[in-house]
């Protein structure tokens, strides 16, 4: 079993400065604790995402940490020139030592998109493209493309990534289909749902792996957690920084009259907790939850949503220093 973090950088309503400052924390204790990746999101124009441009912000956490893995859950490809995110990730991967992990997806939100210029509705023919091309040309010197939406004619690149033939590539799963697809690309994924889903994403991922597909692919799976001592408190925080993150989730559907596409999220973190996407309480009660659910996904990478709302920085960093002392034992 290894263990990561994923993290939307919503907003705690702190100044910006502060904000950043505070996550940079965060991913340095993730560092010492020995997680193995660090994953963000990618959003835009919405208090859910203060990492709108990923690669600057990842280039920080390189800076600030020696063996933490890292990269965005997802790239949202649509959103980004092929050449300009090609040399970026040869950048990222190259400066951090190899440590780059590399999430590719279309985007969720058709505002987002939107607000792009682009047609909500042709973003899974620009993503499968741009996923194509992004492969192709990470492992070019003279690169040529002669696509839809993309066309390069013997380009010269400079610029390589560290890994070969490219970083790691992490899908997000939610459905049958993008496990099967997962499989058969040899990515890791992680999903979002509770055991009893994931469970049969994990079984269609890995029966659709290549022959000679790497030991160290993964399947994660991704829960809200607060860790402390003190049971009580630790379920207040949860309570209501999970009101606040519902809230940056839900922005702009409601900004635009709408509602989120796959539907509206938990109402409150005791729904969450009865979906078993969550865990608010002591370091006993959570080796215990955690166990039991990551036996019955099946999976080989626990993730930690430890920071999410309004919350300080220091219930995070508690959570982590408890998850390390803990939790990871119980999985050895």
């Amino acid at each position: 079993m290894k263990f990561g973090i994923f993290d939307h950088l919503d907003t705690t309503e702190e100044p910006l400065r502060r904000f950043y400052d505070n996550r940079f924390a965060y991913v340095e204790a993730a560092d010492r604790a020995g997680m193995t990746s660090y994953h963000i999101a990618e959003h835009h124009t919405t208090p859910l995402g203060f990492a709108p441009s990923p690669n600057v912000f990842l280039s920080g956490v390189a800076q600030r940490t020696k063996n933490l893995r890292f990269g965005p859950l997802v790239y949202i490809l649509p959103q980004y020139h092929p050449l300009r995110l090609m040399e970026e990730v040869c950048m990222l991967d190259q400066m951090s030592g190899g440590r780059l992990e590399m999430g590719l997806g279309r985007g969720i939100s058709p505002f987002e998109a939107g607000n792009y210029g682009l047609d909500p509705k042709e973003t899974r023919s620009i993503y499968e493209e741009y996923t194509q091309v992004l492969l192709q040309g990470l492992q070019s010197k003279a690169f040529t493309f002669n696509g839809e939406h993309y066309k390069a004619d013997n380009l010269p690149l400079q610029m390589t990534p560290l890994q070969k033939p490219y970083p790691p590539i992490w899908l997000g799963v939610g459905n049958n289909a993008n496990a099967e697809r997962a499989g058969k690309n040899g990515a890791n994924c992680v999903s979002l749902h509770n055991a009893d889903l994931t469970k049969d994403y994990v079984e269609i991922w890995r029966k659709n792996l290549p022959a000679g597909t790497s030991p160290d692919v993964r399947f994660g799976q991704c829960f809200f957690l607060v860790i402390d001592e003190d049971g009580e408190r630790a379920m207040n925080t949860a309570r209501q920084g999970y009101l606040k993150w519902r809230e940056s989730f839900h922005f702009l559907y409601y900004h635009n009259g709408t509602s989120p596409m796959q539907g509206e999220r938990a109402h409150t973190f005791d729904e969450v907790l009865a979906e078993r996407r969550g865990f608010a309480g002591t370091p006993e009660k959570a080796r215990e939850f955690l166990k039991r659910e990551a036996d019955g996904a099946g999976i080989n990478y626990l993730l930690g949503q430890f920071y999410f709302g309004n919350m300080d920085v220091e219930t995070p960093l508690r959570s982590i220093g408890l998850f390390e002392k803990h939790v990871m034992p119980a999985f050895a």
